[in-house]
């Protein structure tokens, strides 16, 4: 299995580069958002124009190289919302104008978007020049889903809900490959299941790139859904992360038939070496709670959940199950096994 992941500046503890060249036989491609482009994450953007016209110059520099290591670059449109300018003119014009700059500046290879209509409007300058995804927020679990976006989209990521779900994953793959497209899947994502809070969430993101002097309430937790996993107490909140949809290391051996590459979060993450090295192994010897984005070790500080502890025949339940949560206690006799709690 090969891996793409995510874009991180470069400072004197890590460079993105450095770890592509280290592990030049597990990467197969780079995924970034520009500058100051709104996306599913935070932006890179500086304090002021000169900071920000420095971080995307250091960001060329860096995926020049990493190109040159021959890696797929993928650019991110893929912020939740584009507010009043989503089928704008004035989005069009800065979509077609930033892409020909990164074109031919990095040579891109694919952009994955949110938008139907950033899809659109880029296919319809670059054609086959640059392959288009639609991203894992767009949530496509379905082959009538799929069938409606055809005309805009070369390639598919897999709603996170259908991580585990081999029957909906050799559905949709085999009417990819009958039909010219993709299939593609996030590994370690740190999304509950069926997360009521994803949309606001990640609306929230998208708007976070603008400064409109609005003071903000302080809700208390760096996610929304945070709130409801730290009222659960430690023991049915980590419960609530091994039901979601993350892909341990030891078992991507079951997605090869179906995928070549998979997507690592790592865009954010304080420890994108220990991902990719975990994945590449195909082993993780440490806290489960870890190795997703976002993590859970900060919000259930002081409990690790041992990935070594996991009992094995746990993948056999969890990865063909029917997902009824509320009968099913596997994952809590997993949890019960794996988790302990450490004095700081």
């Amino acid at each position: 299995m090969k891996y793409s992941i995510g874009y991180q500046l470069p400072d004197e503890f890590f460079s993105t580069y450095e770890l592509c060249k280290n592990y030049s036989d597990a990467v197969s491609e780079v995924y970034f958002s520009y500058s100051d482009e709104p996306s599913g994450r935070f932006t890179l953007k500086g304090d002021n124009e000169e900071e920000t016209a420095q971080i995307a110059n250091l960001q060329l520099e860096e995926l020049g190289e990493i190109k040159k290591l021959g890696k797929s670059l993928t650019l991110l449109y893929n912020a939740n919302c584009y507010g009043d300018r989503a089928t704008s003119l004035e989005l069009k014009k800065h979509i077609l104008s930033r892409t020909e700059f990164l074109k031919n500046k990095l040579d891109i290879d694919c952009i994955t978007t949110t938008s139907p209509f950033i899809a659109e409007i880029i296919k319809e300058a670059f054609r086959d020049d640059i392959k288009i995804r639609a991203s894992v927020n767009m949530k496509i679990g379905s082959v009538s889903a799929m069938e409606q976006l055809a005309d805009f989209f070369d390639g598919y990521y897999l709603q996170k809900e259908y991580n585990r779900n081999f029957k909906v994953i050799k559905e949709l793959k085999n009417w990819c490959d009958k039909n010219g497209k993709s299939l593609h899947i996030l590994a370690n994502s740190g999304c509950m299941q069926n997360c009521a809070f994803q949309t606001f969430h990640d609306n929230l993101i998208a708007h976070s790139v603008g400064d409109n002097g609005i003071e903000n309430v302080n809700l208390g937790f760096s996610a929304p859904c945070h709130r409801f996993l730290s009222s659960l107490g430690a023991e049915k909140g980590i419960t609530k992360f091994m039901q979601s949809n993350f892909i341990r290391p030891e078992e991507v051996y079951l997605y090869e038939e179906y995928f070549t590459e998979m997507k690592l979060a790592t865009r954010m993450h304080s420890r994108p070496t220990m991902v990719l090295a975990a994945y590449a192994r195909g082993k993780f010897s440490g806290n489960l709670l870890d190795l997703t984005e976002p993590s859970y070790s900060s919000l259930f500080k002081g409990y690790i959940l041992d990935n070594a502890k996991i009992p094995s025949d746990w993948v056999n339940s969890a990865y063909f199950c029917n997902k009824n949560c509320y009968e099913c206690n596997v994952c809590n006799t997993a949890v019960k096994k794996a988790v302990y709690k450490i004095d700081y």
